[in-house]
This record gives C-alpha cells, sequence and structure tokens, in this order.
C-alpha cells in the first residue's frame, strides 16, 4: 500500500481525549469534596493541597499517557487549570460553595494544580507505567487524609490592632464599652459579604455583665471577664455569628460558616500616653478548623485586623468629637 506523504496525513483530533480527561478529574474531584464536606466535614490539607495536586496530575496523566508524542508542557499546564476552573464553577453551580471562599483559595489551588500538572508530565514521560498506579494511590488517599486530620486540634491564634486617640482613657473607655451605629463601610472587604460590626450595647456593669457586638450576620454575645475601667475591658465568646454571607446563585449554607472560625475572647486596653491622648488596643483571641493553617491565617488575620480598625477608628471619632 502506498504511503501518503506526511503533509496529507491529517492531524489527530485530541479534542475527546481532552475533554474526557477534564471530564473524569472533575467528577472524580466533586465526589470526593461532597465526601470531604458532608461526611467528614473537613477543611483541610486534603481538600485544599491533595485535591488540587490531583486535579493537575489527573488531567495530565488522563489526556498524556498512552500517547507517543506527548503535546508541549505548557499544554498540560493549561489543560489542568482549565479542569480547576470547571471544579470551581461546578461547586458554585452547585451551591457547595460560595464565590468569596472560592476566591480566597484560588492562589493555593492554582499553584498546587500546576505542580500537580508538572508532577504527571513527569510521570507520562519518565515512568509512564506507574503513572495510573499514582494516579489511584492519590485518589484514595485524599478521603483518608480528610478522615485521620479532621481531629487534629487547632492553635490558639491572637490579633493585636491599635490607635492612637486625641482623648483621655475615662472618654475613650465610654465609648469602648457600647458605641452607637458605625457608619456604612466603604471598604471593598465588606462590600463582599464579610460580617463587619455595625454597633455595640450592654447589659449592665462590671464583670458579669453582657456585651453584644452586633454583625451584620448577627450578634456577638460577650460575657464581661475583666473590668478595670478605664484601663482594660475583657470578655469571652459565648456565642457568635456567621462569619459572613456567601455571595452564590443558591442559598449557601456551607459547613465552614459554622464552627469553623471561632472567637475565643478579646479584650480592650487603654494606656494614657504622655501627651493626654489614650493609646487603644484590640485584641482578638479565635482559632479555626480550617487547615492549612499558615495560609488560612493570613486571610483570617488581614479580616479581623479590619474588623478592629473600623471599630477602632468609630470609637475614635466619637471619643474626639466629644
Amino acid at each position: 500500500m502506498e504511503q501518503l506523504p506526511e503533509e496529507n496525513i491529517p492531524p489527530v483530533n485530541h479534542q475527546p481525549r481532552k475533554w474526557l480527561a477534564i471530564g473524569v478529574t472533575t467528577v472524580i474531584s466533586w465526589l470526593l469534596t461532597a465526601v470531604m464536606f458532608y461526611k467528614f466535614t473537613d477543611y483541610g490539607i486534603a481538600l485544599f493541597i491533595f485535591l488540587p495536586l490531583f486535579i493537575g496530575f489527573g488531567t495530565t496523566v488522563l489526556y498524556g499517557y498512552g500517547s507517543k508524542k506527548p503535546t508541549s508542557f505548557g499544554s498540560f499546564l493549561k489543560l489542568g487549570l482549565l479542569a480547576l476552573l470547571i471544579y470551581a464553577t461546578g461547586l458554585l453551580a452547585l451551591g457547595m460553595e460560595g464565590l468569596i471562599c472560592i476566591l480566597m483559595s484560588a492562589p493555593i489551588g492554582i499553584a498546587l494544580s500546576l505542580t500537580g500538572s508538572l508532577f504527571g508530565y513527569w510521570m507520562i514521560t519518565k515512568l509512564p507505567g506507574k503513572a495510573p498506579t499514582i494516579m489511584v494511590i492519590l485518589i484514595g488517599s485524599i478521603p483518608l487524609i480528610s478522615f485521620i486530620e479532621r481531629n487534629s486540634p487547632p492553635e490558639l491564634n491572637a490579633v493585636v490592632t491599635s490607635i492612637e486617640i486625641n482623648a483621655d482613657p475615662q472618654t475613650v473607655w465610654k465609648n469602648v464599652v457600647e458605641f452607637p451605629q458605625l457608619n456604612e463601610p466603604t471598604e471593598l472587604l465588606f462590600k463582599t459579604g464579610i460580617a463587619y460590626p455595625i454597633n455595640a450595647k450592654i447589659e449592665g456593669s462590671g464583670v458579669g455583665a453582657i456585651r453584644h457586638c452586633n454583625f451584620t450576620t448577627g450578634s456577638f454575645v460577650e460575657p464581661i471577664t475583666v473590668w478595670d475601667a478605664p484601663r482594660l475591658l475583657k470578655f469571652d465568646v459565648l456565642e457568635q455569628p456567621a462569619p459572613m454571607k456567601e455571595l452564590t446563585f443558591w442559598n449557601v449554607d456551607a459547613p465552614h460558616l459554622h464552627d469553623y472560625f471561632v472567637s475565643k475572647c478579646g479584650q480592650f486596653k487603654l494606656t494614657a500616653l504622655p501627651n493626654g491622648h489614650t493609646l487603644l488596643e484590640g485584641t482578638t483571641w479565635y482559632y479555626h478548623n480550617i487547615r492549612p493553617a499558615i495560609y488560612w491565617r493570613l486571610w483570617s488575620n488581614y479580616i479581623i485586623h479590619e474588623i478592629h480598625g473600623r471599630v477602632l477608628r468609630h470609637i475614635k471619632m466619637n471619643a474626639e468629637s466629644l
């Protein structure tokens, strides 16, 4: 049989294999996510590290495995990112997650998906026979790691924010114990659904009084544990509202909105300065059950600082206007 010249050989259509790789990987990822969300109620290393690694690795292996002439490494990177985008869009469409949490997890997800693609490309070019085995092991390890890590104890963190106020401590103290309605926020952060304080009320005075710091999603109920006027007000947190209202097509009530960010206690410390001003420090002690903690702590510390700043600036404005 006469062989066609190479330039007359029709190009191979890789589209079906590409979409098969994306489809299989994303469906498996959605199923694994549902198990972690609703069976283990875990938001940890399995979800935020191993799953995006699997998305990059899985699409690369399924698309490139058995190909006599693998496409460029850049094509595999793009394929992994496309699978990650479809996976995240599916979470939003299925009502499993909201837009803000997806955006917050995007940096780590993108980095690890690219890492998974790199690992997958190395496997199919250097050790192609072992690539399917590694993929099966990775799939099985995700729910196993989620099951193991869900009982690991969280670490208590402290966030301190301060402001100098042109008023004496006694005047500042009156505005710390309770304060009137705050103005609508101008910060972009608080327009995304993140809860923010609107006012504070107190029932009684001294140790045992109950302070209510009201947020857009509900109230922090704060029994006073230290009342050292006008120097230190310290309180526990007995009840707290959801940390945010998700932006989504549906009414998402994701598990992470309940008991995954926990404020334990807080305080306001007032220090008289030589110039007659007052240094006001607000501190929140909290923990969260979302891992990797080193990554999510960056977000939670930033958000708490912004919440502190909103309250402290309001106290400053009220105290200096007296």
